[in-house]
């Protein structure tokens, strides 16, 4: 997908200088709420000077010969522990993809050798991480879940440095729930640090490759920070989290694939996006703005309207008069209806009526110009706004909702249905059903927005309490079944619990019926571990130079230094 040019949105001085006179006037009658987020601390300038070698021709040669290299080791791996073990360690180290062929024939290979495998630690790790695999309704991998677990915890105190420390990292988080491209590095260490007779020819694959996609990574950041520089946007808007960096991690967490740089690139637009209108909504906005805001994209009922507009039919929207009016349907957001409101508001909604247009113009570019890219974006932003609107008239009201009427609007509110929808049409499909159902009938996208919503609720819900938000799931919960705050978050990592089931088997039913494409499932389960990665320890969004800080020094700045690596 070619990316089109930049969007410029708040490129004059005086409109920003308006902005903030015409803001402040606002503030003098109104006083505005505050979410207290610090300023960015991911500067410009020190993102356009990561440094990138690792593209260079010395090091692509140097990736092929070790790929032979590695291609003879499966050959070389007579005994079937060697080749489980290959296995393990290729997929674990980030090497996957590139050896996906080899891993399958040598996996065909031992299946039936691991019905008789003795339970060692090692085999109480691996039976702990299956059991995060289980399908709604089973037992037994709950059972296997309980007994392993316990047994780790008993038997952790007595292991040696390299298998405590492997048993620490998998009851910490299990790698089915982990983002992998995430957890390479950490892998990479462990193996070279600990695992003596590894092949060191390995290892520097591993690390080269590593490097190889950081390169592209940071060629990628550089761009969209470039692009988020011009757009200004934030000149006009000290209210709201300025995250771009965060925004680009979460899209390398859907996908680091080196050839989907476009499609991180619209990701991260999105949740700038998101992250911007959340904020607006939830801090900045009276109801009477967020309620012109909201009709301002709201779709209108006919389009009948647009009848007398119809005057040449140009030839990309078909050859019929519905065709063209349905083009003429995707013109629904109406500025006009902003001109009210504080011009940070007016910005904010110019900029993403633009970022919608540029991102639906490259999708439709790279599939057809017969795909309603642009129409299924804005319904998919509507709704999102719509949801949150739902939200600020329960804090208006101080209405405190029950935990199910608060989960059928926080499908939608969590953002993951945007996100969704952008990625069905960039790497997934362009049929309309398919398109049309995505969140309904309790499908992968409807339980992966459930899940995106209850571990936002468990990493913010305490500052957001403090700051007098609108109830989240856990407090919705307590109220509800008057039960502790403790009970109430217990309750929720049980629904996340329940929900990965149902998420596993969708994801197993789709490989056995293609009902989505692959690519999609992939990026979409992805926004689960995103998230949980996001609020594991808080909220990664709002405080920068936490957890997720250290992710973004390790997976886009710092490399692997090869130098200490043999090169045979």
């Amino acid at each position: 997908m070619e990316c089109s040019k930049q969007v410029q949105v708040v490129d004059d001085e005086q409109r920003v200088v308006s902005c903030h006179l015409k803001s402040a006037a606002f503030d003098e009658i109104q006083q505005r709420r505050s979410a207290n987020y610090k300023p960015n601390i991911w500067q410009y300038d020190f993102l356009q000077s990561l440094p990138t070698i690792y593209d260079g021709v010395e090091y692509k040669l140097r990736a092929e010969n070790l790929k032979e290299n590695v291609k003879d080791m499966f050959v070389e791996a007579k005994d079937q522990l060697a080749k489980l073990e290959l296995i393990d360690i290729t997929r674990k180290v980030g090497l996957g993809d590139l050896f996906a062929e080899e891993t399958h024939k040598a996996l065909q290979t031992v299946v039936s050798s691991m019905k008789n495998k003795k339970c060692d630690i090692k085999g109480l790790l691996e039976l702990f991480e299956a059991s995060y695999l289980a399908f709604e309704g089973e037992t037994i991998l709950d059972e296997a879940k309980a007994f392993s677990m316990e047994a780790l915890r008993n038997v952790y105190p007595t292991l040696d440095l390299n298998l405590a420390k492997e048993v620490a990292h998998a009851l910490e988080l299990p790698m089915h729930w982990r983002v992998q491209w995430f957890d390479v590095k950490w892998r990479i260490t462990m193996y070279e640090t600990y695992n003596k007779n590894i092949d060191k020819r390995f290892l520097e694959l591993a690390k080269l490759n590593f490097n190889t996609v950081q390169a592209i990574l940071q060629k990628d950041l550089r761009e969209i920070s470039r692009w988020w520089s011009n757009l200004r946007i934030m000149e006009g808007l000290n209210f709201t989290r300025d995250r771009l960096a965060e925004s680009f991690l979460c899209s390398v967490g859907l996908t680091y694939e080196p050839q989907y740089s476009c499609f991180r690139k619209c990701l991260t637009k999105i949740t700038t996006m998101i992250l911007i209108i959340d904020d607006i909504y939830d801090v900045y906005g009276s109801i009477e703005e967020l309620e012109q805001f909201t009709e301002a994209l709201a779709e209108p009922p006919t389009m009948l309207r647009y009848c007398s507009q119809v005057e040449v039919l140009p030839s990309f929207f078909g050859e019929s008069l519905e065709g063209f009016m349905e083009e003429k349907r995707l013109d629904w957001w109406d500025s006009s209806k902003t001109q009210d409101l504080p011009e940070c508001m007016k910005t904010c909604f110019q900029a993403l009526y633009d970022i919608t247009n540029e991102i639906a113009y490259d999708i439709q570019e790279l599939n057809g110009w017969q795909v309603q890219a642009l129409l299924h974006m804005r319904k998919a932003w509507t709704g999102f706004c719509k949801a949150l609107f739902v939200e600020a008239k329960w804090y208006n009201k101080g209405y405190s909702p029950s935990l199910e009427e608060y989960l059928s609007n926080a499908l939608i509110s969590s953002g993951a249905i945007v996100i969704s929808i952008h990625s069905m049409l960039s790497v997934g499909s362009t049929d309309e059903k398919i398109i049309n159902l995505l969140g309904k009938d309790e499908d992968l996208v409807y339980n992966i927005s459930i899940i995106t919503r209850l571990y936002n609720d468990l990493g913010t819900s305490m500052v957001e309490k403090e700051r007098g938000d609108a109830p989240s799931s856990i407090h919705c919960y307590m109220r509800e079944m008057n039960v502790s705050e403790k009970e109430a978050e217990e309750h929720i990592k049980s629904m996340i619990n329940d929900t990965w089931k149902k998420i596993n088997g969708q994801c197993l039913n789709n490989q056995s019926h293609n009902l989505l494409p692959c690519s999609f499932v992939k990026v979409t389960t992805n926004v689960a571990r995103m998230v949980q990665c996001l609020y594991q320890f808080g909220d990664g969004f709002g405080i920068q130079d936490r957890e997720t800080r250290n992710h973004i020094i390790s997976l886009l700045i710092e490399p692997f230094n090869l130098d200490n690596t043999a090169k045979d």
